[in-house]
């Protein structure tokens, strides 16, 4: 899938209808409602928190959580959605319509900080170079304990 930042919702949601086409599924109210609340919140969320996000924001639909899962494993798939894992404790996922940022993740609380730096995007791109690769994407992760979590 192609490059999905500073689209509309509309136009997202029309790429949407065409993937659901592509894998035969059917376009339901339930599923926009997932991409609608992720396209308006862009918060990472786990796939039981988003749940709930749709269920308070979208009351008369029944969406149910195997619908969240479904639909943000499709998403993440064709690189609509991203996620940060867990492990044991699953994955966070994020609308993929923003610019390229890395993460800073508290191991204690969860709490994810998004950030850019030039200068470390010059020098993944220098170290690639070195190594003779082209360098086609990359994900930063940075763990540790935010300061919140530092004094409790």
């Amino acid at each position: 899938m192609e490059n999905i930042e500073n689209l509309s919702y509309e136009e997202l949601l029309e790429r949407f209808k065409i993937l659901l086409k592509k894998n035969s599924l059917k376009y339901t109210a339930q599923r926009e409602a997932i991409l609608k609340t992720l396209f308006d919140n862009p918060d990472h969320f786990t796939p039981e928190n988003l749940y709930l996000l749709v269920k308070e924001n979208y009351p008369k639909l029944n969406t149910g959580i195997t619908t969240v899962y479904r639909t943000l494993n499709l998403l993440e798939e064709n690189s609509i959605a991203t996620s940060i894992s867990f492990g044991a404790q699953g994955k966070k996922f994020e609308l993929g319509n923003k610019p390229h940022h890395d993460h800073l993740i508290c191991e204690k609380c969860g709490l994810i900080v998004e950030f850019e730096d030039a200068t470390i995007e010059k020098l993944q791109h220098k170290i690639a170079k070195l190594h003779d690769f082209k360098l086609t994407d990359h994900l930063m992760q940075l763990y540790g304990v935010c300061k919140k979590c530092q004094t409790t």
